[in-house]
């Protein structure tokens, strides 16, 4: 079978000698938007009223362009059957732009507002090309603009005239595989949502109402083509996507009978691939205006992937989505409980995914985020691409394999000796079992072989249970991601600086009390030195220590007021290190904070022993489980905690799907991780919960949760100093000093 040869074939057979057009949309100040111009299309023809596509204004126009000065908007149009062609879909493409309406060289009537908005577009059969198509209509509405006058359309004219010529000669075919993804980024893709990645790819398998909301058109749409791309061949293939009602591909669609392994066009197709999301029942529209939610809420849509820009939508999303993707806050929300329990992933996804994303994070370039900063292939976006064909094929090939275990179950002689367990249940059992009652499933198992397992080997790239490496791997991805390393040495840094002056002011203080106290020992000698002298001359008898010598009682004073100044310099000093160190990844401080499922009382007052607040804790000794799993409950090790409370960017609640306060529809995606296989539960943040051996691991303080903090420093806070005793002990060794006799 020859790859190329089959997808020359099909462009031309879906392309049903459709020309593509170009059309201009404006805004008008009292109509709204409205289609101004057609090029390509017969004289005197209306491509718009004869394809019933009275929403092609608001699709090229979209909601909030006017925010920006170049932006991008893609659609789908259905075309109807006509003239024995078959209805298919269309695919379009608008750059809008804006331009201040006193810069016009002549200014129409009709134009009252203060700036003139309009929309270049184009309509084609494929969106194959529609990141080459990007560039070159951006250069050509650029250029019409800058003309200042927009009755002059002549540029416009080739453009499409252009268009028609390349698709009559047949260029691009040849360079399809190269050129068809460009412009979708699935290194931002990846970066952005890092392990939910994989949530978002599973979940378009299971063909569930999907929104995306952006408020950057563009981005809106590519997200969404980046997703789908890295399905093999399903850019090729979206012909029935533009409406519910077409289901062409599986008409069409014939069992493969031979395999050419060293054609990988002839493996894919021989695999099942591409696995068609938008069939009979389903919907694809990058970018879906208000107008079209009709469609959305019909009975025969059964899903779907749509994106739109209004906010309106965020406020009726249980309704038009089982699945929210906020692109301006990056968070997921998943308001279907079946839905959320399928996309648990297992310890083997999340493994995988760990090691693309930290691929991504390592070769990450802020000035080219598109390309890998080593230039090398590991990390690129073919790298990316190709993984996720890897682990698609060892997902269908698992699936097959486990289907014929179900069905040889009682057979002995049908045993495969080779397979271990069941690979499938590596990729989620909750997710195979809702994947097998989806639309794509049910083509994809009648059109393909049951032996699919002798092709590809039956395994998961990461197969295996949770090991205390991917923890380590997991903290050190955290810790390196937040920059936690870097913030802990500038903290210890400075610290450090401030120990050392404390101990230097400290230092300082007890010299002056010494050098004092020598003073004024020295003093009373010479006082005790010029009584005798003066007992000498006199011939009376010397003076005893006691008679003549210091005055204790001064000396009392005096010791006690240098003693009270050295001890209050000393609590303040004691003090202030207290403060910082209950400061250290408070709210003020720049640190994340990452908030603890468990709510402790408030901590007693200083006044109580340690014994009294470890008592006041809640009691685990009725809980079977080891003491251990308590710091695991907690999300410590979760990237999307960790931005909830002040970190970058991400998901902003964490709900347990066990809790009993979580809602019916949850704000935001965030899941435990069950794997029941290995004995051991893996939360969706990272942490683990591992029933034997128990395991401790202890974080830096810097990162504990306020709660936890303020119960160390309750058990571990210095005591006050004690100002009277210690100006007494002071005195005492004045005292002590000043006692003894003073030999001549």
């Amino acid at each position: 079978m020859d790859s190329k040869h089959t997808n020359t074939e099909a462009a031309a057979t879906g392309s049903n000698g459709f020309t593509p057009l170009v059309t201009v949309v404006g805004f008008h100040h009292a109509r709204g938007p409205e289609v101004e111009n057609w090029f390509g299309a017969p004289e005197g023809s209306d491509p718009a009223v004869d394809h019933d596509w009275p929403l092609l204004p608001f699709m090229a126009l979209s909601d909030g362009a006017h925010a920006a000065s170049e932006d991008f908007s893609y659609f789908t149009l259905l075309r109807p059957a006509r003239d024995n062609v078959p209805a298919t879909s269309l695919f379009g493409i608008s750059c809008t732009r804006q331009l201040d309406a006193s810069s016009l060289i002549n200014r129409p009537a009709d134009v009252t507002r203060s700036t003139v908005q309009k929309a270049v577009v184009v309509i084609a059969d494929s969106p194959q090309f529609f990141g080459m198509l990007r560039e070159r209509l951006s250069v050509v509405t650029t250029a019409w603009f800058a003309q200042r006058e927009f009755t002059d359309t002549e540029i416009l004219k080739r453009f499409q005239e252009s268009l028609q010529d390349e698709k009559e000669r047949g260029v691009g075919l040849a360079e399809e595989d190269r050129e068809e993804y460009l412009g979708m980024s699935l290194r931002e893709l990846v970066r952005e949502f890092r392990w939910q990645t994989l949530v978002l790819f599973k979940c378009c398998l299971l063909q569930p109402k999907m929104l995306f909301f952006g408020s950057r058109c563009e981005r809106l749409c590519m997200m969404q083509f980046s997703l789908i791309s890295l399905i093999p061949g399903l850019i090729r293939n979206l012909q029935d996507c533009a409406d519910p009602e077409l289901d062409s591909y599986e008409r069409h669609l014939v069992k493969p009978t031979s395999l050419k392994t060293s054609d990988r066009g002839s493996l894919l197709s021989y695999m099942g691939l591409p696995l068609q999301i938008f069939g009979k029942g389903s919907l694809f529209g990058p970018y879906t205006p208000l107008q079209q939610l009709d469609i959305l809420a019909d009975y025969g849509t059964k899903s779907y992937i749509v994106g739109s820009t209004n906010s309106l939508l965020l406020q009726q999303k249980d309704r038009y989505s089982d699945i929210l993707i906020n692109l301006d806050e990056s968070t997921i929300n998943i308001t279907s409980s079946s839905l959320r329990a399928a996309l648990t992933l297992s310890a083997a996804d999340r493994r995988w995914m760990d090691f693309l994303t930290q691929s991504v994070n390592d070769t990450w370039d802020d000035a080219n985020p598109g390309r890998p900063k080593t230039m090398g292939y590991v990390g690129s976006e073919e790298f990316i691409r190709l993984q996720f064909e890897e682990y698609l094929l060892s997902l269908i090939s698992s699936v097959k394999c486990h289907n014929y275990l179900v069905h040889n179950a009682h057979n002995p002689r049908a045993m495969l000796p080779e397979v271990e367990g069941d690979p499938a249940m590596d990729f989620g059992h909750d997710w195979i079992e809702a994947w097998t009652r989806s639309e794509n499933y049910r083509i994809w198992e009648r059109n393909t072989d049951s032996h699919l397992f002798d092709i590809v080997p039956p395994k998961h790239p990461c197969a295996g249970g949770l090991t205390i490496d991917d923890v380590q791997r997991r903290i050190a991805e955290q810790v390196k991601e937040f920059h936690l390393d870097e913030r802990f040495n500038v903290g210890k840094e400075v610290l450090g600086r401030n120990i050392a002056a404390g101990k230097e002011k400290a230092s300082t203080v007890f010299n002056k009390i010494y050098a004092d106290m020598e003073a004024y020992k020295e003093s009373q000698k010479q006082k005790h030195e010029a009584a005798r002298r003066e007992a000498e001359r006199n011939g009376t008898p010397l003076p005893s220590p006691g008679f003549a010598g210091p005055d204790l009682n001064g000396a009392k004073k005096t010791a006690q007021s240098v003693g009270s100044k050295a001890g209050a310099y000393l609590g303040s000093w004691g003090t202030w290190m207290g403060e910082k160190k209950a400061g250290w990844g408070s709210s003020r401080s720049t640190l994340p904070k990452i908030t603890q499922k468990e709510n402790y009382p408030t901590p007693p007052s200083s006044t109580k022993n340690e014994k009294s607040i470890d008592s006041s804790r809640p009691s685990t000794k009725d809980d079977n489980r080891p003491r251990t799993q308590e710091s695991y409950q907690e999300s410590l090790f979760d990237a999307e905690a960790v931005e909830a409370n002040g970190g970058a960017p991400g998901v902003k609640e964490i709900l347990s799907p066990t809790s009993s306060h979580q809602p019916p529809h949850p704000a935001k995606f965030h899941e435990e991780l069950d794997d029941e296989s290995t004995n051991k539960n893996v939360h969706a943040n990272g942490s683990t919960k591992v029933a034997s051996p128990p395991t401790k691991i202890v974080l830096p303080a810097a990162i504990v949760a306020p709660e936890s903090r303020q119960w160390a420093e309750a058990s571990i806070s210095p005591k006050k100093v004690d100002h009277d005793a210690r100006s007494g002990a002071v005195a005492r060794a004045v005292e002590d000093a000043t006692a003894t006799p003073i030999s001549p």
